[in-house]
């Protein structure tokens, strides 16, 4: 019996050792140059309206924890009310000074802004309100921006970038609409994909671009129907005034429409933006392990849907990045904590940031409901692996790549304790190898990151089909650049990138 005892326990401890193996294939294919990841300083918990800039210091920028870089704020409708002009130090008459002090943060810290209107002013629309209409008191009347007043709708967004401009921020990007598809009772404005083809390709011209330096982002549908950016994409007129597409993924995983509309947004050498999405607002707790992983895979989703931009709704909530103080949701939901969550945002927007995908395969299904993800990407002289398991099970994880690597490191996080969060481990390689094998923990969120050794490996840079098109810089954290210099990634009209050094 003890013979037999000590022969169990050997196997346990084989099996231990022998974990079951997944190969993933690096392949040097490059897809979307990844601009970054960010959150929204709106309503909610960072009331009063973003004036609370704890948060956007505790998120935004290199030196942060969690290196988000992409703010969203409101384009508010509304008027300014009991505001007084002079103590806002520009005369406007909307509500627009509540935006300032996070916008401000963040761009202090080298974020990019971007304002969404969620409606016109209510005396542009055809239900005279700037409520979206769905409701008895309300009168259930549709609200859309009136025919008579589309020459008016974009004069009124230069003066936001006036109004930001005189006070400080210089606004990177501007919506046309949030959530056009969907009939509120709340802000809201509809437009049909005809009606915002119509807008953008008669009036867009009046977005004075040049004067503020700003981007005309795509209405933002609810489930990222791509009728809408499709619409304006093939459009030649609309085309040209487009910079980005975006949309929402309420009801709709990104490996759906997202990635539909980003296979003709690709073509045009556009930007996508995923600008909306909050997974799931837990009532009641705070997010269990197993899905904040599920967040782990929509980030990564996103980006092999081809997103080069992931804005999650609130910076502050229960179930976001930053904790509100409320005891009932639990004691870890301190005020301006830092949430588990942001911990697994910090895996993709501290490192893909700036980066370029790569083609993957792998020897285990990936996707949708797989319990199994992966994507890798490329930035500088780094190569980036994601891995993400749902499962119960522990892996070894045999890695092919392209070129050799030197040395490497294991971010891993493996459950909602902070000691358990984006732990370093480091990765010891002998000498430059291209075939490794790395540890992949049971119910775990991988970041492996290897340095790419220049000597043995020749990295192609991926050669535009359009050499003498319009071309746009990114510096290496993914972030828009009027005057490049140094060391950047060059983006061509066709979508292809490459690292250039551009000197002064």
């Amino acid at each position: 019996m003890r013979k037999l005892l000590l022969t169990l326990i050997s196997l346990v401890v084989a099996t231990a050792i022998h974990a079951q193996a997944i190969t993933v294939v690096v392949r040097d294919v490059r897809y979307q140059t990844v601009t970054g990841f960010g959150a929204a300083a709106c309503d909610g918990a960072m009331c009063p309206y973003g004036s609370d800039t704890g948060p956007v210091r505790l998120l935004y920028g290199p030196s942060s924890k969690v290196g988000l870089n992409i703010m969203r704020m409101e384009i508010s409708p509304n008027f300014k009310g009991d505001i007084n002009a002079s103590d806002i130090g520009w005369d406007t008459p909307y509500d627009w000074h509540g935006s300032l002090p996070s916008a401000k943060e963040a761009k202090k810290r080298g974020a990019l802004v971007f304002g969404t209107p969620w409606s016109p002013p209510g005396d542009y629309k055809t239900n005279g309100t700037a409520q979206g209409g769905n409701s008895d008191s309300q009168g259930n009347k549709r609200g859309e921006l009136r025919k008579d007043c589309y020459e008016k709708f974009f004069p009124w967004l230069n003066t936001f970038l006036e109004y930001m401009n005189k006070n400080g921020v210089q606004v990177d990007a501007v919506s046309i609409q949030n959530e056009p598809d969907w009939w509120v009772d709340y802000s809201g404005c509809l437009y049909t994909p005809q009606q915002q083809l119509d807008l953008v390709k008669g009036y867009a011209d009046k977005l004075d671009k040049e004067k503020y330096g700003v981007r005309l982002i795509s209405a933002e549908p609810l489930g990222f129907d791509p009728s809408y950016s499709n619409k304006l994409l093939t459009d030649p007129i609309a085309r040209e005034h487009i910079d980005i597409i975006a949309g929402h993924l309420y009801g709709h995983p990104p490996l759906g429409n997202m990635k539909s509309a980003a296979v003709l947004a690709a073509k045009y050498g556009k930007e996508v933006w995923m600008t909306e999405h909050s997974v799931t607002d837990y009532a009641s707790r705070l997010p269990n392990w197993h899905e904040q992983l599920l967040f782990a895979e929509e980030l990564n989703e996103c980006m092999l849907a081809g997103c080069t931009g992931y804005i999650y709704w609130y910076m502050r909530a229960h179930w976001a990045f930053v904790g509100t103080g409320e005891a009932k949701y639990g004691v870890e939901n301190k005020k301006n904590r830092l949430l588990p969550r942001a911990y697994v945002m910090s895996h993709f927007a501290k490192h893909v940031t700036g980066s370029t995908r790569l083609g993957t395969t792998s020897s285990m299904a990936t996707g949708t409901e797989s319990a199994f993800e992966n994507s890798a990407y490329i930035k500088g002289d780094s190569l980036i692996v994601m891995a993400i398991d749902t499962t119960k099970t522990s892996y070894n994880l045999r890695l092919r790549l392209p070129y050799k690597v030197k040395s490497g490191t294991h971010l891993l996080s493996t459950s909602n304790s902070i000691e358990d969060l984006c732990q370093e481990i480091p990765i010891e390689i002998d000498e430059p190898v291209s075939d490794i094998t790395v540890s992949m923990p049971a119910r775990s969120l991988n970041t492996y990151i290897f340095m790419i050794d220049n000597e043995s490996s020749a990295i192609r840079n991926v050669e535009s089909d359009d050499e003498d098109g319009p071309k746009t810089y990114y510096d290496l954290q993914g972030r828009l650049t009027e005057q490049p210099h140094g060391l950047c990634i060059e983006k061509s009209a066709n979508g292809s990138t490459r690292k250039v050094f551009i000197s002064r």
